[in-house]
């Protein structure tokens, strides 16, 4: 064999080994990098949907894993309470609850055998019903939780002639339910009810009670920015004989007729 093919031989054995060395290489991957480990938890999670108002049963609640560091302080973690799904089994859901979504105690209350209304109302606050149509109930766009403000219209004899006065007799009230309605539902955004529950004081009740008796009553609907806004209301026009005494910050008192 001629020198010349003997190199070529050599050269073409040497490039096939580099070229299968460097196949071999390359189908190797790369050690994946250390994992860190976080520190978990478990902490108490709805098992599926929770509506507002309902009472919460032992299968609705779960254990799930969570990061530690974002655990959340108002989180029920289980090596601290390892009963908590037997403790808040029966309570009352003040709020809704999503799958997955960590138990807060302070969105539920123990109802000790009374109703969902009686359960949500802070102490000292009462529950009224007053009637209300889409004419005096804003088409049925009031919701609960929405605030409002109510207003008396009656008629009225002014030197012999027929008068309508209207006034602001409260304001900033919460609306509890719109019939038996405390929460939307599928979606629905109208809930056109004939009576509607607020929040109110009890001198707030006796306030609503008398005025139902003196005319009729319209629900004002407030934006959710005035919600925590008291209103000044100017003492422009007041009238005992007409049996309302305006003051100031949108509270009003009714007085005897004279």
């Amino acid at each position: 064999m001629k020198p010349a093919r003997i190199v070529v031989l050599i050269i073409a054995l040497a490039a096939g080994g580099i070229a299968a060395l460097l196949a071999g290489r390359s189908d190797r991957e790369p050690a994946p990098p250390p994992v860190a480990q976080l520190d978990t938890v478990e902490v108490l999670v709805a098992a599926n949907d929770i509506g507002l108002g309902t009472s919460v049963s032992a299968p609705q609640l779960r254990w799930q894993t969570w990061p530690e560091a974002a655990a959340s302080p108002q989180f029920i973690r289980k090596n601290e309470r390892p009963g908590a799904i037997e403790q808040l089994a029966g309570s009352i859901t003040r709020q809704a609850f999503a799958a997955g979504e960590p138990i807060r105690e302070a969105r539920l209350i123990k109802a000790q055998g009374s109703g969902y209304m009686a359960a949500i109302l802070p102490q000292g606050m009462r529950a009224i019903a007053t009637d209300v149509n889409p004419e005096t109930g804003v088409g049925g766009f009031i919701l609960p939780n929405d605030h409002v403000d109510v207003i008396l219209t009656r008629k009225e004899k002014d030197g012999g002639v027929d008068v309508t006065n209207s006034d602001i007799i409260l304001s900033n009230l919460r609306v509890l339910a719109i019939d038996q309605t405390v929460e939307e539902k599928n979606g629905q955004r109208v809930v056109v009810g004939k009576t509607a529950t607020i929040e109110v004081t009890p001198s707030q009740a006796e306030m609503l009670t008398r005025a139902r008796q003196m005319g009729s009553l319209t629900l004002v609907l407030r934006s959710i920015v005035d919600f925590d806004t008291k209103d000044t209301i100017t003492d422009d026009k007041p009238d005992n004989r007409r049996g309302i005494n305006m003051v100031r910050f949108g509270i009003t008192t009714l007085t005897s007729s004279k």
